[in-house]
């Protein structure tokens, strides 16, 4: 297995690009369309959700210093339950990597090149991804620093232009139909991106260092705290310049990019936002492939999980043909399908862990 290490700084980095990356420009609209100007609630809700997550994956690196989630659900649960929950979570890892490369082929057809074949984008991008996990993840944190701040930038700065659209009355109010339309926001939100934490488990022990807790702790919370202020804050301008009609488009910080115009000088600046779109995606395709080749070579007691990166890919590419084919199946799946089956398959066993542990530690 990849003795490869990381710093506590990296990881978090890694973690902040892996939640940010496709789900800052897909999530806010279909969000506005479920929780309209609460949207935001939902986002804390969810987010809340996703830092208890995050909390009891840390709790169980230090309780098992150097093991990954397999080592130590073997070690709390068995081998049997471990093996079952396992065709469980990698059940979803393999329709979770297709769906977001397939997010990225949609987006292209529908919004740019709209005469070339989906498979032509999901294609590369797999091909890309795969050849990127091969190399490792020291290589992926070195690499995906940059891109975060490229992409970072791109994002801030198309925010920043669109500042003369903001119309702050659009944000109210805020919950003209009661909670329920928040928490079904919420629901949506748990499933893509917040319960998808849970795949860092396979990563925090490549954090070098002796007892890095305290700056892991530090650095992953971070991490989480600005990736659920970039979100907010993304959902919050769409919000002002669109309102309601924000649910109207899948791409909304597209939409928000083509209305940006400055002195003439600049405009129609939307392509920066499909490269981050774009960027952001493959690496989160990239970091959910490693982590899926990871799960199942450590499940299966194989030494080396990068002989399964490239079949892996392959598999992600046919059931991302066979699977979606309009950005409504899409989002149908990922908003009604995905909460319940990351709840049964990824919430639910590192719960069920999290109490053994603790259990087992009022008894030592």
């Amino acid at each position: 297995m990849n003795k490869q290490k990381v710093s506590s700084f990296q990881m978090g980095v890694l973690f902040f690009v892996f939640m940010t990356g496709s789900s800052v420009i897909f999530v806010p609209g279909p969000l506005i369309g479920k929780a309209g100007a609460g949207a935001w609630i939902s986002l804390l809700l969810s987010g809340a959700v996703g830092f208890s997550i995050l909390m009891m994956l840390l709790y169980l690196n230090r309780r098992f210093p150097g093991l990954d989630y397999i080592d130590y659900s073997r070690a709390l649960i068995g081998n049997v339950l471990t093996v079952f929950f396992g065709l469980a979570t990698i059940s979803y890892l393999l329709q979770m990597q297709a769906a977001i490369v397939v997010g990225v082929g949609l987006f292209m057809v529908g919004a740019m090149m709209r005469e070339t074949p989906m498979y032509a984008f999901t294609a590369l991008i797999f091909l890309i991804a795969a050849c990127t996990a091969r190399a490792g993840i020291e290589v992926m944190a070195r690499m995906f620093t940059l891109i975060m701040l490229a992409t970072t930038f791109f994002i801030a700065i198309v925010l920043i232009l669109a500042i003369p659209e903001y119309q702050p009355e659009q944000l109210l109010p805020i919950l003209p139909k009661g909670l329920l339309p928040a928490v079904s926001g919420a629901y949506y939100t748990f499933g893509f991106p917040y319960s998808e934490v849970f795949l860092f488990g396979m990563l925090l022990p490549f954090v070098t260092g002796d007892k890095p807790g305290k700056k892991l702790l530090k650095s992953m919370s971070f991490a989480f705290g600005a990736n659920l202020l970039a979100l907010c804050t993304v959902t919050v301008c769409a919000l002002m310049v669109f309102g309601p009609v924000s649910a109207a488009s899948p791409f909304i910080l597209y939409s928000v990019a083509r209305l940006v115009e400055f002195q003439e000088i600049i405009q129609r600046i939307e392509s920066i936002i499909g490269i981050s779109l774009i960027l952001g995606s493959f690496m989160k395709a990239t970091l959910s492939l490693y982590v899926l080749s990871l799960f199942i070579a450590k499940l299966c007691r194989l030494k080396d999980n990068n002989t399964l990166i490239i079949p892996l890919a392959l598999t992600g590419f046919l059931m991302g043909l066979v699977t979606y084919d309009s950005n409504t199946q899409w989002g149908s799946i990922v908003t009604g399908i995905h909460p319940l089956w990351t709840g049964l398959a990824l919430f639910v066993p590192l719960l069920i862990l999290t109490v053994v542990a603790v259990a087992r530690l009022g008894k030592s």
